[in-house]
């Protein structure tokens, strides 16, 4: 089902797309989410207990995903490749991976809060920044980056999982859309469309 939606995200961004090739130009193609209406602001709460805004991220691109800590699969299975993508940036263009910050926004605000937040990204890489905040700040920011979630009956009386987007967003240092990462693929076929739209 997750596949599913990443691939309706991938359908809608290239619709919110637009053409901005100019006469001219180099031949480096426009981003694939160049003019889309997709993010926004910022206003929620880091795995330090710290309020951040997107003025936090100013000149830096930004990996953003969306997830949740109890995610049985997806997410740590997604976090890992996005991981794994940064560490070749690290080793093959480290220039460039100072300037990438990856993003983990919660889906989950009930049960993320900042501890659970903290040791869930710390598994994965220390420069991963992980967000959450209240029910209201998450829907607001699931509502700007386009993302589906809804909460799901678990296997025990009482639990439940989230269904979700996984979409993995490439954001430019102004905030603006450029793409969605490959995750379905491998952490070099990430890093690689990274070097493409971030270089």
């Amino acid at each position: 089902m997750n596949q599913c939606f990443r691939t309706l995200a991938l359908a809608a961004a290239a619709l919110l797309a637009g053409c901005s090739a100019q006469p001219g130009a180099p031949e480096k193609p426009s981003p694939p989410l160049a003019g889309a209406r997709l993010g926004g602001p910022l206003d929620l709460v880091d795995q330090d207990g710290r309020r951040v805004s997107e003025r936090d991220f100013a000149g830096q691109y930004r990996v953003i995903y969306f997830g949740y800590t109890y995610c049985p699969d997806v997410c740590p299975t997604d976090l890992q490749k996005v991981a794994g993508a940064l560490k070749l940036l690290e080793r093959d263009a480290p220039a460039l991976a100072r300037r990438v910050t990856p993003i983990f926004v919660t889906v989950d605000p009930e049960r993320d809060r900042p501890a659970q937040v903290k040791q869930f990204v710390r598994a994965f890489h220390p420069r991963i920044v992980g967000l959450t905040g209240t029910p209201a700040e998450i829907a607001k920011v699931e509502k700007d980056f386009a993302i589906f979630a809804q909460k799901q009956p678990g296997t025990s009386p009482g639990s439940y999982l989230m269904e979700h987007s996984t979409a993995v967003y490439l954001f430019d240092p102004a905030g603006k859309p450029l793409a969605v990462l490959p995750n379905d693929k491998g952490p070099e076929e990430i890093a690689a469309d990274i070097k493409r739209w971030a270089a």
